[in-house]
Parts: C-alpha cells; structure tokens; sequence
C-alpha cells in the first residue's frame, strides 16, 4: 500500500489514479474554510460549575474580553466572562512578580492542585493575608452570601490560637489577619481572639463586619478603641433597593452610617467593601468614592465584584461584573478625577485578581500616585528596568504598597508612601508630610466562581482561610472547590461533640479535618 504517515485512511490518495482522472472539484464558497470569532489565548485547568470535577479550561479573547470555555464530560459545555478587557489582561502579565515561599508547608502534593491544600509545595505564594471565620452565624441574610453564613459553629479561643501559632510558624512576622465569619462581631470571645493576635506581633489585625454592633453596643464600640483594629466594612451604597437585593435589608443605610460615625469618634481606620452587582449597584460606585473620601473613618475602599458562589442567586455568566468594568465606571462617574489608567495591577497574587491605585486626598487635592511616578517602572518583573536616580528602598517601599497585605491608614502604608514620593515629580504647595498623612487607597479584588475558576490564578493566591489543624486554604479554593462545605459538616460536628463532653465531664480531643474529592 501507498499509505502516507499523518494522513487518515480516506485521505489516503488512490495508487492507481491516471492522467485521464477528472480534475478534484472545487469547494463552493458555502464549504470555503472560515476563521473562528476568538482567539485562543492559553490552557489551563477549571471545574465544572455543576459536579467540580477538574476538568480543562480555554481562555478565549473575542471582542477585547477575555472568556472562559470549558467542557465537562458529564454536563456538557460551559462559558463565562472573566475579564472585560483583553488589552489589559494579556498586558498585565508584566506585573506578574516572583512569589515568596513560606516558611514551612502544611500539606503533601498527593492528588494535586486544587486538592492538596494547603499550602502546598506546588503553590507559588505565601499568606499575604490570613482570613480565620471564626463561625458561622450571622446577624443578616443576605441573598448574595458567598459563606452561606447560617447557624452552625463557634471557634473556640483555643483553636484560633492555634491557628495564629501556625500562622507564625508558617510566616514568620505575619502581616494581616482578619477574622471573619459568619459576623465575627457576635461571637461572644470575638475581643480575646483579636488580643491574641495582637499578641503574636501580628502587623494588622483586621475585623471584617457589617457594622451591625458598632452601631449600636456601646461596650463593644470601647472595647474596639482599646484594641484600635483595622475595620472592613461592608458597605453597598446609598440606595435602599440596593440593600433590599444585595442584603435583604433596604433600611439599613443609617444603621451603617451611624456606626461609621462611632468609628470615627474613636480615631479607627476603616476601608469600606461594597459587593457591585452591574444590574444592581454599578451606578453607585462614584457616589461610594466621594462619600469615602470625606468620612473622617475611611481610609480606603475595597471594590468587590458579586461572582457566583455561596448563597449567590443564578445569574448569566456571560454578563459577570470584572474588575475593567467597575475602573470604566469609576472614571465615568468621577468625571476623570480617578482613571483608568491611575490603577495598576497588585504583583503579589496574579495580576488580574487585584488592581490598586493610592490617593493624596488632603481635602483640596486628590491626586493618584501613578500622575507622579511611573509606578511600571519599578514592578516590571519581565524587563527588570529601574530607573537610575531611585533607589533599591524606594522600589521596596512601591512593591509594599502594591501588595494585598498592605492595610491603609497603617504607620507602615504612611512611611512607604513617603518614600516613594520622594522620587515623584511633585507639584507645587505638596510636600512629603501630606501625602504620609493623607493617604487613601482604592482597591478592586475579583474572587473566582466556579464559572471563572483558574488553577493558574489559584497556584498565585496570596489571600487564605485559617483552619484549626493548620491548613490555609486559597480563598477561591474554599468557596468553589468543596472544602468550605466539608470544613463547615466538621466543625459543626466538632460543636456538638464538644458541648456534650463539657456536659458529661469528659475530656475531648477534636479529630483532625480532612477533606476528599
């Protein structure tokens, strides 16, 4: 036989064609080849949004967004939005700096990535921030709820020692811990779980609440002056329809504005954190800004894009909200005084996760940093350029401030910041005492649903969930993967155990937590 290697066997050209054979035909311009509407930008690995099997992942740009499309053996075909702008996605790559690898690890790599957390020897970054949900319960119900916050389980003081203990041991000097829940402010040991953190010498302690309390418990508010915590509020917007579907509460508003005010009466350093919808509150994120800005209490925003995880309702993946959107907004909205181009990716987890600009507000001036100082020329990890006249502390001090574990209103933000400047071309009647003094920081972070889920994305988490028994689970990977649902059976278990030991008398001794996939 004739056969050609490569060809199928009905391509295989016949071994007695003539001269006299009639010519192949041509295709009609019907059959005439076409080119596909996208470009294929990379692979990489995701989960079924409906069984969370590991699957394939291609990353798409068509029409400059960047797209998802997977396909589960099981369920069939899935696609959904994961950045709004291509341009920017493929760009920010340059941003992508090295990670720094913890201190000890507290997993195996047995059954690979995402199911070996963590921190295993395949993730590629250390704990920026710790995050420890110290239960489950919740003073509201919100629709949107990524921890399906419900009644269930309490840590007790003991394990959330030791989950600081192993944050230590696995980071040294720790930077960030926050607790959260749940609403960590009702747990009845909340103000000695901070204490202890504080305790540890860990930089920031952070409570992550919706005010509920501060608004209206006088001891707790004096407690917290005692402690002097970072607080992340939640906070939506103005506009009681946004609270009726985002919170399941559209009265809320003067709840949260009286406890700002408390905050501010007692000197604390807040960053607001507004869950954006695009059909819900994107038209709102201007307003949040400028209310920002002159609040006494707030020293920065955190802008979050609702993504599909928890408690979170159905919705159109191909209509998801991506950070591009809400900076488009944002500069809309402020009629220019904040850009587009005044955000800049965060370096320490993957680029396109975060995006952070800071902000001289001193009441008359608002002035982003990256006017003044070209801040690419200090992060550009792929060319390594550097700018001969600056120095290696000034690039420090850049890739501090453009980092997660980085809390506004801190010593350590202020004097980073004025080090900084002291290489910007600043303008007339500033100096480098206002700018430590008036720092404010605009962040926008995208968490991943299982319609966006990225291994790649993954492997560079920088922000994770503290466990009793010393795993830290990336964020994403504890909402999407199964090991909150797993984690939460568990606890609840260990609750009910442990209550009917200190009934009874008997000693208890909690089993480890485990997870299988």
């Amino acid at each position: 036989m004739n056969n050609q290697p490569g060809l199928p066997a009905h391509a295989i050209p016949s071994s007695d064609t003539t001269a006299s054979s009639p010519a192949t035909p041509r295709l009609s311009p019907s059959r005439q080849k076409k080119d596909v509407d996208y470009v294929f930008f990379e692979l990489t690995r995701s989960i079924c949004p409906q069984c969370r099997r590991v699957i394939d992942a291609h990353i798409l740009l068509r029409d400059n967004k960047v797209y998802m499309r997977k396909r589960c053996p099981e369920h069939g075909l899935f696609e959904g939005l994961v950045y709004g702008d291509a341009q920017a996605y493929t760009s920010s790559a340059r941003f992508n700096k090295p990670g720094t690898i913890p201190l000890a690890y507290s997993t195996e790599i047995q059954q690979g990535c995402p199911h070996d957390c963590g921190l295993c020897p395949d993730h590629q970054q250390h704990a920026c921030l710790g995050i420890i949900e110290v239960n489950s319960a919740c003073n509201m119900d919100c629709p949107l709820c990524f921890a399906n916050a419900g009644s269930g389980f309490n840590l007790t003081l003991e394990e959330v020692e030791g989950i600081l203990d192993h944050l230590v041991e696995t980071e040294g000097n720790p930077e960030v811990v926050q607790f959260s829940g749940g609403e960590p402010s009702i747990h009845p040991q909340i103000i000695e779980m901070m204490k202890a953190a504080k305790k540890r010498n860990i930089r920031h302690v952070m409570l992550n609440t919706n005010g509920k309390r501060i608004a209206d418990d006088d001891e707790f508010l004096q407690q917290l002056a005692e402690l002097h915590p970072s607080v992340y509020f939640q906070f939506d917007g103005f506009e009681p329809e946004t609270y009726r579907i985002l919170r399941g509460e559209p009265d809320i508003l003067p709840q949260k504005l009286r406890a700002l005010d408390r905050l501010a009466e007692i000197g604390a350093n807040v960053v607001l954190v507004p869950a954006v919808d695009r059909f819900v509150n994107l038209h709102e994120v201007g307003a949040i800004v400028s209310f920002a800005m002159k609040h006494p209490a707030v020293r920065g925003i955190t802008f979050q894009p609702a993504f599909q995880s928890g408690r979170h309702g159905k919705a159109d993946p191909m209509q998801r909200l991506t950070i591009p959107d809400i900076l488009k907004a944002l500069e809309e909205q402020t009629s220019g005084t904040l850009m587009v181009s005044d955000f800049v990716p965060v370096p320490c987890c993957f680029p396109t996760c975060n995006s952070v600009t800071y902000v001289l507000n001193d009441g008359d001036t608002i002035l982003p940093l990256t006017r003044v100082l070209n801040v690419e020329d200090y992060l550009d990890y792929i060319t390594n350029r550097a700018a001969p006249d600056l120095s290696e502390e000034i690039k420090t001090a850049l890739e501090g401030l453009w980092s997660s574990s980085v809390v506004p209103g801190s010593d350590r933000a202020a004097q980073q910041f004025a080090l900084s400047c002291a290489a910007c071309e600043i303008p007339g009647g500033l100096n480098l005492e206002a700018f430590a003094k008036n720092i404010f920081m605009i962040m926008l972070q995208d968490f991943m649903d299982p319609w966006t889920f990225n291994q790649k994305n993954l492997m560079k988490c920088c922000k994770e969930i503290l466990l009793p028994d010393g795993k830290q689970i990336p964020f994403c990977a504890y909402n999407n993967v199964g090991y909150r649902e797993q984690a939460r059976v568990q606890l609840q278990a260990r609750e009910r155990q442990r209550n009917q030991a200190r009934r009874t008398g008997t000693p208890y001794t909690p089993e480890p937590l485990t997870f299988s996939f």
